[in-house]
């Protein structure tokens, strides 16, 4: 019997095309397990971290404990045990102590100002210098600048509380200039890195239509730097509501000065009141931890959005 070859043979259960659904099946589930160990837990990552955790909160806890017992209980040293019965008495001695709203308004001023100086300050140095490296003054200017950060205060001090008294700012606004010099280095740094990774094809587009460079910077490019002013913002903020040493060097007044300065009277006068102390530590740091929770979504923006081009 002849058979026709034009009869194509029927493919049988379980032939070549079961057996290749069968490989890819395999494939695919040993690529998902791959996956999988390749996102496992890394636990000496997670351990160190853990660490670097526990060595935040447990001072912060500590902090706590302390500000809300009473002076009674706060002789007794026991830091990790909580108060029994918690207390305000800390926080009022502290508010009276210190004048709190008058130093308050001193440290608050001398922040947000250095702060908005720092941005845009930095933001415009950066902007001419990423835009203009082909040319040696401003490649010139930008090692200056980063030179300038293996310059910091402490090493400077001694002339610079000379100046200062020289000119007349032994005060607040001397702190403020000396903020924005000083922070200056690190925030050009980070802008440079994030301007260049703008297309400057934008900026063509708008000289086509005849815009100022001025009016480019402010209309078009400030608003795409947000997410890196949110980051040196929030970093320059920090460093100036912190700043102990500079304040309390530059500052001749002591009416004038800032509330960390003001705190060392914690370390002498009333070195047993530790409810007081730690309590004025819990009010410095509330606008600080504040202003970080609001901008940490923009900081991290920044950071990473400044890392690639």
């Amino acid at each position: 019997m002849s058979v026709d070859p034009n009869i194509s043979a029927t493919p049988l259960p379980g032939g070549p095309e079961r057996t290749a659904h069968d490989a890819a099946a395999t494939g695919s589930s040993t690529t998902r397990r791959r996956r999988r160990s390749a996102h496992g837990t890394n636990w000496p990552l997670t351990i160190i971290l853990m660490v670097c955790s526990l060595s935040v909160l447990l001072p912060f806890f500590v902090a706590v404990s302390m500000a809300f017992k009473t002076t009674d209980q706060a002789v007794l040293g026991q830091a990790f045990k909580l108060p029994a019965p918690w207390s305000l008495e800390g926080f009022r001695e502290a508010w009276e102590l210190t004048d709190f709203p008058k130093v308050f308004a001193i440290s608050l001023t001398i922040t947000v100002v250095s702060t908005v100086g720092a941005v845009l300050l930095s933001a415009m140095a950066s902007y001419a210098i990423s835009r203009n490296w082909n040319r040696r003054f401003f490649r010139i200017s930008c090692y200056y600048l980063l030179a300038a950060m293996f310059l910091p205060f402490p090493v400077l001090a001694l002339s610079q509380v000379k100046l200062s008294g020289y000119v007349h700012l032994a005060n607040p606004v001397g702190v403020i200039v000396l903020h924005i010099m000083f922070s200056l280095s690190f925030n050009v740094l980070l802008f440079t890195a994030f301007i260049r990774s703008l297309p400057e094809e934008l900026e063509e587009s708008a000289r086509m239509d005849g815009a100022s460079t001025w009016r480019i910077f402010w209309t078009l490019m400030f608003p795409l730097m947000m997410p890196m002013a949110a980051t040196v913002g929030i970093f320059t903020l920090l460093a100036s509501w912190n700043d102990f040493m500079m304040p309390s060097m530059i500052i001749a007044d002591p009416s004038m000065q800032t509330l960390p300065v003001v705190q060392k009277i914690f370390q002498t006068q009333f070195s047993n009141n530790y409810n007081i102390a730690f309590a004025s530590y819990l009010l410095a740091i509330g606008p600080s931890v504040i202003a970080y929770a609001i901008s940490q979504k923009w900081v991290m923006a920044g950071l990473t959005q400044g890392a690639v081009k």
